[in-house]
């Protein structure tokens, strides 16, 4: 990761284009932390302005490395993320029950987290690793996922590309209104089940029957 420090981000993608593009992108979405919209506003930009790069294979790498990262991330969530859970989760009050509860109800909003999750910060490289640990059906991460990366590539690029850079003073505050939007979904979504805990267990039990694997 010091290589991505030590070059700025006009100057990777100047040097290395679409493969700059899709690499930190895949990364940023398997859930390692990198500035993967700061890429792709920036080469967006950088094709307005110097017609150097296409913006039709701009926002095909973006969108493309935005399923392919997520769905690593995904993978990683579904293989390792429940067996840590089911062995270590009753240290932070996880116990078998909740983390059934919390796999019934991911499964059931699971697809707005995943689309939305693509668009802010906060969301954008843990969402599909949630998916996974919370075993939301593969088909339907995918569709949602695809959409969300689709949505995210074509709006962010085509908007720097037309807009240049002032799309950044609009890109912050919608983040920030979708992050708040999900805080406040989580928050309302965990009162509600504190309050109808029981119900929900049963119903998480006759959902999902028998023990988590």
């Amino acid at each position: 990761m010091a290589f991505l420090n030590d070059l700025p981000v006009a100057d990777l993608i100047a040097n290395y284009g679409y493969i700059a593009i899709f690499v930190i992108i895949t990364l940023e979405s398997a859930g390692v932390p990198c500035p993967g919209e700061t890429v792709l506003i920036s080469a967006a930009v950088y094709a307005g302005s110097t017609g150097n790069l296409n913006i039709g294979l701009v926002i095909a790498a973006a969108a493309a490395a935005a399923i392919l990262g997520d769905n690593v991330g995904y993978w990683a969530g579904r293989r390792w993320g429940m067996p840590l859970l089911l062995r270590y989760g009753h240290l932070i009050a996880l116990d078998h029950g909740r983390l059934k509860l919390g796999q019934y109800l991911f499964r059931r909003h699971g697809g707005k987290i995943v689309f939305f999750g693509r668009f802010t910060a906060m969301l954008r490289a843990y969402a599909a690793l949630l998916a996974g640990v919370n075993r939301l059906d593969a088909r339907r991460f995918f569709a949602f996922n695809a959409l969300g990366g689709i949505t995210w590539a074509a709006s962010m690029g085509i908007g720097s590309y037309y807009c240049g850079r002032s799309i950044e003073h609009i890109v912050g505050p919608v983040g920030l209104t979708l992050l708040a939007l999900v805080v406040f979904g989580g928050l309302a979504l965990w009162l509600f089940v504190r309050r109808h805990e029981a119900r929900l267990l049963s119903e998480a039990e006759i959902a999902i029957p028998g023990p988590l694997a």
